[in-house]
């Protein structure tokens, strides 16, 4: 039976779409980079020099992939019925427009107000010509990979003259500096954080202007939403961006890309997953014409090389092997214990990540946000690396570094008895506490994504999750799925009952 988890519903409700872009003005400053001193930046500032490449790794040039089948998207005007619980921002989300474009369409005086049964007219996008192939960034730029494993962000922002480096803002109830924002996001959605940086500059001067004005610092992206503001807003929204031109690139997920003005790009087939995150980020953002330039040689590209080198010398070939496998792991709780399999593959930090994780709470017909005494525990063996804000980060290869080879994420693992930093668990060590620390959740659970190279692995693709032999499998739905062994199946359900317990 498909069942659409409410919480998958919920977070649509999170992704609204609106266009509008800002464009630089002055020029670039460019830095030195030395990789004698982990990316840090001398006190006299040198002109730019290229990292050294990691040992093994070949240089890659931007060759054409192999053309590929793309799927079909929507090109004709539809009618839709609004459903009891629809908003504007999750119809526009279904359909892939911007919010404004049904708004405009239907006279809608106030987007709050629509109701069930209510008729929407969602119209046809403007189909323009095949999009560039010319490939602005390798795979391995995209990611929070290991050219960044000694990437100096704090050093890099602190030599800079433009706004970020005094910026401050409220996260979370704390006062966070811009820099440490920047790192967050970069490290919970495993995004290159000189990719953040790189359209912070293009969109809002964030290095070069110390006198940017307001509306380039709430809105340091470009997306134009009037609840998405402030720094954080901006980045994890973009993050978010990025991760999903990716991985739906990845599995063959999209054929158009629709802009924020109504039209609509089909993509050219031999793009690289990397070029086709920012493709997509900024089809969000710009208009056609603006589009067009952003994805050119002299757009977003030339901003980046400036800043960084030629991106297809900073790359790792292939960045997820050919020929890897999973290392043992067993399911996330104690022996002797049964818990509820709560959610199939979904996204592994937001929904555009990959739909890399899996959710399993605790014994119980379910009590909401409460701390349970139940335990988390790790999976395999590793070195936390990191531990905070309701979130647990195992290094399986023990370097120290979450972007390089295999990590898991344990994520709503409650602050009490949680595991530090620095602490090298065995298999079936304890963690902490599932609860609701950490981002939005109905319930106390515990939700688990595998990364590796800063990738997000499918909790369903080629390299399925593997957890005592219970192997999980998808329906296409995100939330939905199996996790099945030796002829036995466990069905994911939202809820307690008998098709979703599971037992180590």
């Amino acid at each position: 039976m498909s069942h659409r988890r409410f919480l998958g519903f919920l977070a649509l409700t999170l992704t609204l779409l609106m266009g509008g872009c800002i464009r630089p003005t002055t020029e670039y400053t460019i830095w030195h980079v030395d990789p004698t001193t982990d990316f840090a930046y001398p006190p006299t500032l040198t002109p730019f020099q290229l990292p050294t490449r990691i040992p093994g790794s070949p240089i890659l040039t931007p060759t054409p992939d192999a053309p590929r089948i793309l799927p079909e998207t929507r090109t004709r005007s539809e009618n839709y019925i609004v459903q009891y619980g629809d908003s504007l921002g999750v119809i526009a989300n279904r359909f892939g427009v911007n919010i404004n474009i049904i708004i405009n369409a239907n006279s809608i005086v106030d987007p709050n107000l629509i109701e069930p049964g209510q008729v929407l007219l969602i119209p046809a996008p403007t189909i323009q010509p095949t999009g560039t192939g010319f490939k602005i960034i390798p795979d391995s730029e995209l990611v929070n990979g290991p050219l960044n494993s000694r990437y100096n962000l704090q050093d890099f922002v602190q030599h800079s003259k433009g706004w970020l480096k005094s910026y401050v803002e409220v996260v979370d109830g704390v006062e966070t500096p811009g820099v440490d924002i920047v790192q967050r996001v970069a490290e919970d959605y495993s995004i290159n954080p000189r990719l953040l940086l790189a359209i912070m500059e293009y969109q809002s001067q964030a290095l070069t202007n110390p006198n940017a004005d307001h509306d380039q610092k709430i809105h340091p992206v470009g997306h134009l939403e009037s609840w998405r503001v402030g720094l954080y807003n901006q980045l994890a929204w973009a993050a978010n961006e990025l991760n999903r031109g990716y991985y739906l690139w990845k599995v063959n997920g999209i054929s158009l890309w629709l802009l924020s003005d109504n039209n609509a790009v089909p993509i050219d087939p031999t793009l690289n997953a990397g070029t086709a995150a920012i493709q997509h980020l900024f089809s969000k953002i710009s208009s056609y014409s603006s589009w067009v330039r952003d994805v050119s040689p002299d757009g977003f590209y030339a901003a980046y090389q400036q800043w960084f080198g030629y991106p297809f010398d900073l790359t790792i070939e292939p960045l997820i092997p050919a020929d890897l496998s999973q290392p043992a792991m067993i399911l996330p709780f104690e022996p002797g214990q049964s818990w509820s399999f709560t959610g199939g593959p979904h996204g592994g930090w937001g929904d555009g990540s990959g739909w890399a994780a899996l959710d399993f709470a605790p014994p119980g017909e379910g009590k909401g946000c409460v701390l349970s005494p139940d335990w988390i525990v790790a999976v395999a063996d590793g070195l936390v690396v990191r531990s905070e804000n309701g979130s647990v980060i195992q290094d399986l290869d023990g370097d120290g570094f979450e972007q390089t080879g295999w990590t898991v994420l344990y994520l709503h693992v409650d602050s009490s008895e949680r595991v530090a930093v620095g602490t090298h668990l065995h298999t079936g060590d304890r963690i902490g506490h599932p609860s609701c620390e950490g981002g939005y959740s109905l319930g106390s659970h515990v939700h688990i994504a595998r990364r590796y190279n800063g990738e997000w692995i499918p909790a369903d693709g080629p390299l399925p999750f593997n957890l005592d032999g219970w192997i999980s499998q998808g329906d296409s739905y995100e939330y939905n799925g199996t996790l099945e062994k030796n002829g036995a199946v466990v069905e994911a359900w939202d809820r307690f009952v008998p098709q979703n317990q599971i037992q180590r």
